[in-house]
Order: structure tokens, then sequence, then C-alpha cells
């Protein structure tokens, strides 16, 4: 059975309303050593605090695109219990631009996806990290996804890490909510953070505001 029958499959036999958030990450050469070890220890947590919630565990869906040295789709949407959550390892310059418009077209496709099957879903999360800036075109992509994020179909959140990432650049991307950079390398705070944020609009129904924790003790703000 290929993947894409099988994803389809799964919103048969589970139409628990769906949270999809995709991780748009910063795997470049300046995140090597500490940063991208950081960066998975933050991830293999996030999985698991969502694995913890009996709810969160079959509402959100989590994709992964990279973009260092290439842009590349590392998982798409699908059951977490059947993600291998693999280490991710940095090097090369910073396609950030083309990262996003796989994002985007993941996101679009699985929408396409949960509509066909009946299946509800909430706001799609984009969170875009990085501790640089793009070193390929990235003014459409950032056009694209600010369109979205203020007609309300796609919330984003960007995250600078360390003192080269260009706010500006993210700001771009994220109109209606200004990016905001992680506090040294504290990626498992970050992580922490979302995975309570996802639990929380999983346990709602999808239309209701649901307020997020408060972005505290990752931030340097």
């Amino acid at each position: 059975m290929n993947d894409l029958v099988l994803r389809r499959q799964e919103l048969v036999e589970n139409p628990t309303a769906r949270v999809p958030v995709c991780l748009c990450l910063d795997t470049s050469g300046s995140m090597a050593g500490p940063p991208i070890d950081q960066l998975n220890s933050g991830l293999r947590d996030f999985y698991a605090a969502i694995k913890a919630d009996d709810i969160a565990r079959y509402s959100a869906e989590i994709a992964i695109v990279t973009f260092g040295p290439t842009a590349s789709q590392i998982t798409d949407f699908c059951s977490i219990d059947r993600q291998q959550v693999q280490g991710l390892a940095a090097g090369g310059n910073t396609p950030m631009g083309e990262a996003v418009d796989i994002a985007l077209k993941m996101l679009d496709q699985r929408k396409r996806e949960y509509k066909d099957a009946g299946v509800d879903y909430f706001q799609p999360w984009l969170i875009i990290m990085t501790d640089g800036q793009p070193t390929t075109p990235w003014e459409n992509s950032a056009d694209a996804v600010a369109q979205l994020a203020n007609s309300k179909k796609l919330s984003v959140f960007a995250i600078g890490v360390g003192s080269s990432a260009d706010m500006n650049v993210l700001a771009r991307f994220s109109p209606r909510r200004s990016p905001v950079r992680l506090d040294g390398l504290k990626f498992g705070a970050f992580f922490e953070w979302l995975s309570r944020s996802v639990t929380a609009v999983s346990n709602s129904t999808p239309g209701q505001e649901v307020p997020l924790p408060p972005p505290q003790g990752w931030t340097t703000v």
C-alpha cells in the first residue's frame, strides 16, 4: 500500500478533526554542532509530548521540511504513531524560500485530503525557524505565506535562532504575529511550548478561539 493511500485510509479510520503543523527548519552549515543537537533533542521531546496526550495523539499531524544544503521534505502529514523521528544533519546554504514552497504544497495537498474524506481541520500551522538569512530568492514565498496569514488561512510562527537570524526577513513571512528570537539554544523549551499549544488546540473545536500559552522561558524578549 503506497503512502498516499495509507494516509487517506487513516482519515477514514480516524475522523478526528486534525491540527496540521508543518515545521520548516534551518539545517544549513551554521547550525552544525550544539544547535543541530539541541534541535534534534527538542524534536524528540515534542513528538513524545504530543503522543502523551490522548487527544493530540490522534488529532495532531506533523510534517517536517528542512532547508540546508537543499530544501527537503523529511516527513509528510500522517498519523504521528507512524512517524520515525530521524536525526537531522547540518550543512550547506539556506534555501528557505524553496523549503517554504514545499511546505505550502504539502499543506494544500493535505487539506484537499481532509475535505475529500469529510474530516474537519483546524487552521494549519507553519513554523519557520532559521539562524541566518536565505541564500536563494525568497520574496515570492514570503508573499504567498503572508497572504494566507492575512486571510486567516494559516497561522505562522517565525523563530530566529542566534544573533545572525534576519528578523526582517522573518517578519515578511509573518505579518500578523511578530517573529521572536530564541533565547540561546533553548529549543527544548520552545518545543515544550509548541506541544502545549498544539495540545490546547487539539482539545478544542475547529473555529474556536484558543488562547495559546505565553511564550515564556525560550525567547529573548
